[in-house]
């Protein structure tokens, strides 16, 4: 069990490592990456030209707090962070699936990110 969660890390990080030679996000169109685990989502927007976090949102937060780690839930965090980067005037984005692949929970997000008014 344990050698094949890690053969399974292992591979995500070769993934997010080939997309991340690609991506980069700037002050006009930062870069929306995606963390999930089997508890919580979590959701940044970087400026990757200064180094800065724009805008966030994650399960961990106390008013969050009641969202799952679900396909519902992630498209439900999508909105609000999608709101969060038109109340900053961010309206695109680059999406960064974090070498997770694209479907589940990260489709969900990006949908609901997309439902907000982001687009990418």
């Amino acid at each position: 069990m344990l050698r094949k969660m890690l053969e399974k890390d292992r591979k995500r990080l070769s993934r997010k490592i080939h997309i991340r030679k690609i991506l980069s996000g700037t002050a006009e169109k930062p870069r929306m990456t995606v963390t999930r685990s089997n508890k919580n989502l979590s959701i940044q927007v970087i400026d990757d030209t200064k180094g800065h976090t724009l805008a966030s949102a994650s399960t961990l937060e106390k008013e969050l707090n009641g969202i799952k780690p679900t396909v519902s839930g992630g498209a439900e965090l999508g909105e609000i962070m999608g709101k969060r980067l038109l109340e900053k005037d961010i309206k695109t984005i680059v999406f960064d699936r974090n070498g997770y692949l694209y479907h589940g929970v990260v489709k969900a997000i990006a949908d609901g990110a997309r439902k907000a008014g982001v687009e990418f």
